[in-house]
Parts: structure tokens; sequence; C-alpha cells
């Protein structure tokens, strides 16, 4: 019975050993994954931690750009809507203003029109009344009036009693007759006064130079320079016309001096009016 026992009892220790060692390396290696475990928990966690944080970051750096965007947008929108404002406000201006011209200008036109009808009913009058009193006798008096005229003129050239020079222009002697001529409306005159010899001096279109006086003869020696062209007439008695012609002109201009002096003359430079309206042949000339 003893014997028995102690067999058991060694066959039941046999088994509990390599089990406690086996329970044993199974705790260790529970031990070993559950550090391994919570070391990569850590690990996992800082690292979610550490990129929460950059997010964050990230996430109020936008939400401070987003600020200042709508930061600016609420400004230039509250520019936009005061430049808006005041371009309404010129607008209803400038309706106004177009409105109001465009009353003015119809009614301006209104009057326009009303003036024109009067007018013409006014011309319409006076016509009908003019035509009403003007008789044969009206129409007379006035054939009357211009051959008076006429006569007037024609006596008034023949009163002139001036000497015609060889072109058949007339020749003032004084400033009196100068005006007389000037009157007639044929051509216009250019008075000159002369002091000094060898002084070219610009009258009208051409110019003319003092080269010596005989007092005693009433003669005087001049130089001439029409267009470029310079020649000399000497010893020319006073109230001798010396003709020259201009280019594109058929009808002569003229010099004539009327008075002369110790190295002093005085005359004029007569231009007839046609020749405004050159001629299609032209020469330039002094006789």
């Amino acid at each position: 019975m003893v014997e028995e026992h102690i067999i058991e009892t060694r066959n039941g220790s046999s088994w509990q050993l390599p089990a406690i060692i086996v329970l044993g390396l199974v705790a260790i290696a529970g031990l070993g994954f559950g550090w391994n475990a919570s070391a990569k928990l850590d690990s996992t966690q800082q690292a979610v931690t550490t990129e929460l944080k950059t997010t964050q970051q990230s996430v109020q750096q936008d939400m401070s750009s987003l600020k200042d965007r709508i930061a600016q947008d609420e400004k230039a929108n509250s520019d936009l809507q005061g430049d808006l404002k005041v371009v309404t406000d010129k607008l209803k201006i400038t309706q106004g203003q177009l409105k109001k011209a465009r009353l003015q200008a119809e009614e301006a036109a209104k009057q326009n029109d009303e003036t024109t009808q009067k007018l013409s009913a006014l011309d319409t009058s006076v016509h009908t009344e003019l035509a009403t009193k003007a008789g044969q006798d009206d129409v007379k008096n006035v054939d009357t009036k211009v051959t008076a005229v006429s006569t007037d003129l024609n006596t008034t050239k023949e009163d002139l009693k001036m000497a015609k020079s060889e072109m058949g222009t007339l020749i003032a002697r004084n400033h009196d007759e100068i005006d007389q001529l000037r009157r007639l409306g044929e051509r216009d005159y250019v008075e000159f006064t002369i002091a000094g010899k060898n002084k070219p001096q610009k009258v009208g279109n051409v110019t003319v130079e003092l080269k010596g006086v005989n007092e005693k003869k009433n003669q005087v020696s001049i130089a001439m320079t029409v267009e470029d062209k310079r020649f000399e007439k000497k010893n020319r008695a006073i109230n001798e016309p010396i003709f020259f012609y201009i280019s594109g002109t058929h009808i002569p201009e003229e010099v004539v001096v009327n008075k002369v002096g110790k190295d002093q003359i005085s005359g004029y430079v007569s231009i007839p009016k046609a020749n405004a309206q050159p001629a299609s042949t032209s020469t330039t000339s002094g006789k």
C-alpha cells in the first residue's frame, strides 16, 4: 500500500513541471507581445497626436487665411456698393438732365416753329404791302435816282480833270486826288514817302529805292525791285507813271512820284483790283 502511493506521487509530479514551464513560456511570450503591442500603441498614439497637431495648425492657418479673404471680399464688396451708389446717383442726375434737355429742345423747337411761322407771315405781309404801295410813280422815282447817281459818277470823273497816262489811267497829283481815285473803286492805292538815298522801301508788291533827285527840273531817279528783278528809272518827271507787271497778270501796275525834295520823294503805287485774279500769261517788266 505504501509503495503504490509513492509511485502515483512520482507519476503526478512528472507532468506538472513541463506544464509549469510551458505556462511560464506562454506568460513570458504574452508579456513580450503585450509590451510590444503597448510600445506600438504608444508610438502610434504619438504619431497620431503629432499629425493631429499638424492638421490643427494647418486648419488654423487655412481658417486665418479664409478670414482674411472674407474680410478683403467684404471690403471690396463695400467699395463696389459705394461705387455703384455713386454711379447710380450720377445716372439719376444724368437721366434728369437728359430729360430736362429733351424738354428744353422740344420747347425750343416749338418756339422756333412759331417764330418761323411769324417771320413767314410777316415777310408775306411786308411783300404784299410793298407790292400794293409800289406803283409806277415809285418805280420811276427809283429809276430817276439810279440815273442821277450814274450821272453824278460820270460828273465826278469829269470834275477830276486829271491827266491820263498812255494806258488810260488817271494820274493823281496829291493826296486828295488819290482819295478821289480810291472812291472810284477800280484800283488800290498805296502811298509812300522815302527819305534818304539807297534805302529800299517795300510799297505794296514792289520795292522802291531813291537813287537821286533834281529839284530844279522836278526829276527823280529810282530803282525798283519786282519779284526779285531789279531795274532803274533815271530822270523821270514827277506825275509820270512808271508801269510794271506782276507775274500772272495782264494789267500793269504803276509807280507815280508826285512830290520831290532834298533826298526825299512822295508818291503812290496803283494796283488794279483785277490783278487779284491772275491771267493765264505773265511777264514782269518796267516801262
